[in-house]
């Protein structure tokens, strides 16, 4: 079962759902049909985003409303449950996965700090507040410094099913990459064999050096004098491939000064998966998640 969240277009799942038959603005209806609720409580709900009106989340008072729409109100319990999550944004749930957007500076899982507010351990949290008996496997991980889309599977079974058959299931790897420097060649494709050296930095060699053969496309989708966005397609996942095709391009990644960036104007590294689709594990449909590029990666390159 499909379960909607407070940024999905569509989230009937622990909501109210009122229909509108005559027209009226937004507030004056919310406290019409949520007749228990005090004026300032109603006013709360539609602050903290617990409003949509056909699947468009709405916080403005006067929102004009017209016949025929339909009214959606999550309810607290459900709504404070996705507010405890701290850098890390419910995409997409259901009964076997979880996508969720992650923020930069917050780590996959956690190293040497167990205690640390880590994706995996929110969202570990996040499922036994239904029942204690949930669990949560982190199926890829993304660096504490890249933000975007991350995928969790809910039981042991799902995550091995996925990682085992990982290139077969994957259809789209998307990032999008804010790079030093004008990119000259609009697009093109980078092949090399990557090794990791014992200070744990991933080194690139045109020819099979006994490392992993990484294949990466890119293509420009705007620049200035200073920075180029870059949308990236990962044939192959290696680790730091992105961050080390660009060093080899000559356009290290922007705040990536262990691959050669010398500046960092956005205070962090310029990657974000934007986009992840794959073939779910149980259904067999072709499911897409999308983050947007942070909007400081734009506009730097405008």
């Amino acid at each position: 079962m499909r379960k909607n969240h407070k940024n999905s277009p569509n989230r009937n799942t622990d909501s109210s759902i009122y229909k509108v038959e005559e027209p009226i603005e937004l507030l004056p209806f919310l406290i019409k049909m949520m007749t228990k609720s005090s004026r300032n409580s109603v006013k709360s709900v539609l602050t903290r985003g617990q409003v949509t009106v056909d699947g468009k989340m709405i916080k403005q008072h006067n929102h004009p409303l017209q016949i025929g729409q339909t009214v959606a109100i999550l309810k607290n319990q459900a709504a404070m449950k996705e507010d405890a999550l701290v850098g890390i944004e419910i995409l997409y749930e259901d009964d076997v996965l979880i996508a969720v957007n992650k923020d930069a500076g917050i780590l996959s899982v956690a190293a040497k700090n167990e205690e640390e507010m880590t994706a995996y351990r929110q969202i570990k949290q996040y499922v036994k507040k239904e029942n204690l008996k949930n669990r949560v496997f982190v199926v890829h991980r993304l660096d504490r410094d890249t933000s975007g889309v991350m995928l969790f599977a809910k039981s042991e079974d799902i995550k091995k099913k996925l990682q085992e058959a990982w290139n077969e299931v994957v259809k789209e790897r998307t990032y999008t990459a804010l790079v030093e420097g004008v990119v000259r060649k609009k697009e093109g494709t980078i092949s090399s064999w990557l090794k990791e050296s014992k200070t744990f930095k991933v080194h690139s060699n045109p020819t099979d050096n006994g490392g992993q053969h990484a294949i990466t496309h890119y293509k420009t989708l705007q620049s200035n004098k200073q920075f180029t966005l870059l949308q990236v397609q990962l044939e192959t996942g290696r680790k730091n491939q992105i961050r080390v095709h660009m060093e080899e391009l000559g356009h290290p990644v922007v705040g990536d000064k262990k691959y050669g960036s010398t500046i960092n104007p956005i205070k962090r590294l310029g990657l974000h998966a934007t986009a992840l689709a794959l073939v779910h594990p149980t259904t067999g449909e072709l499911i897409r998640f999308q983050a947007d590029a942070p909007k400081n990666f734009i506009s730097k390159t405008k």
